[in-house]
């Protein structure tokens, strides 16, 4: 068979199966007359198992050792491909979804191409510095994609980096809410944890209900966080879980402020206070969670709150006691007096 037949039927050029030769990966079984090259039915079958190769990635010099020399492993080779292959994968992602990024920005010249570019790469620098900047500009100046913002926030280790990416991302509202939730199912808790102190900051109903969620997550310190926010949102439902933080000493004094801003009226104010009394009647095991409970009775207004400290500083605690009387004491040198 000669080489243009050959070519046509293997699809690998004359070009290409000349450069195989000058290789020594395809030798000709021979000449013809007029010198051209004639291909057995053995060279159509190498030419064959050479393409197969290059399709896994294969350069020529080892598709080369692979098919002429017996001792030659697969294993080592396939695992360095297998290696290089991910590699490839993994840059290759990273570059789409930077231009993914970039189009969403809806980039108006080269300029705003280069500022964004710029900006996306700050905000993976290794300098918390430089991160807080980028996080500060695309508040301020440049127009950055809610996604990677909530990409960065995820990561983000330092605390004052963070802050500034939470804020960033409020004027995002409800699409930020939707992606930061995404996070509250990562298998790392601290990216969950992340995830919730980033969700509390963005206003709207969205995120209320994300949050509400929340309540119910499997993660305690993603209930807490939630509850907290929930709390200083008017949402009753996180009364039980601000509870739970006040007799696991987590958070206790923020929860406790929450609980006070739920109670702003009699009704709540009298059910948040038959919560709290409910856990001290339940006998919690440590003193230091049942005094915390009686000092959240001082941040609730009302007589059902005045009756549970009067009951109290009567406790056969003695350190229970003496916080109910000096919050009983507080609140009466605190109240307004009539007028005379």
């Amino acid at each position: 068979m000669l080489i243009g037949e050959v070519a046509r039927r293997s699809g690998v050029s004359a070009r290409m199966l000349r450069h195989y030769e000058a290789l020594g990966l395809v030798r000709p079984t021979g000449r013809t007359g007029s010198d051209y090259r004639e291909y057995s039915a053995e060279n159509i079958r190498r030419i064959f198992h050479i393409e197969s190769l290059r399709s896994l990635g294969l350069s020529l010099r080892d598709v080369g050792r692979a098919l002429d020399d017996p001792g030659f492993a697969p294993t080592g080779l396939v695992d360095d491909l297998v290696r290089r292959t991910r590699e490839r994968i993994a840059a290759e992602t990273e570059l789409l979804t930077r231009l993914r990024r970039i189009d969403a920005a809806e980039p108006e010249d080269w300029e705003d191409v280069l500022q964004i570019t710029a900006l996306l790469q700050a905000l993976g620098s290794k300098n918390p510095k430089a991160r807080q900047r980028a996080a500060l500009s695309a508040a301020e100046e440049v127009p950055v994609p809610v996604e990677a913002l909530v990409e960065a926030v995820l990561r983000e280790p330092d605390p004052n980096v963070a802050g500034a990416l939470r804020w960033a991302l409020v004027p995002a509202g409800e699409e930020a809410a939707v992606l930061l939730a995404r996070g509250l199912d990562a298998t790392e808790a601290e990216v969950r944890v992340r995830a919730v102190r980033s969700l509390a900051e963005i206003p709207g109903d969205a995120a209320t209900a994300l949050l509400h969620g929340a309540l119910a997550h499997h993660d305690g310190a993603v209930r807490g966080y939630a509850a907290l926010a929930l709390g200083t949102r008017g949402v009753a439902d996180a009364v039980p879980t601000l509870v739970d933080l006040i007799v696991e000493g987590r958070n206790d004094v923020d929860a406790a402020d929450a609980l006070g801003a739920l109670a702003h009226e009699p009704a709540p104010a009298e059910r948040i206070t038959g919560a709290l009394v409910g856990r001290l009647a339940a006998g919690t095991p440590e003193p230091p969670a049942r005094r915390r409970l009686t000092q959240a009775l001082a941040e609730i207004p009302g007589p059902a709150a005045v009756r549970a400290l009067e009951e109290l500083s009567d406790d056969e605690d003695r350190e229970v006691a003496l916080t109910a009387t000096a919050v009983l004491r507080l609140r009466r040198d605190t109240e307004p007096r009539p007028a005379p």
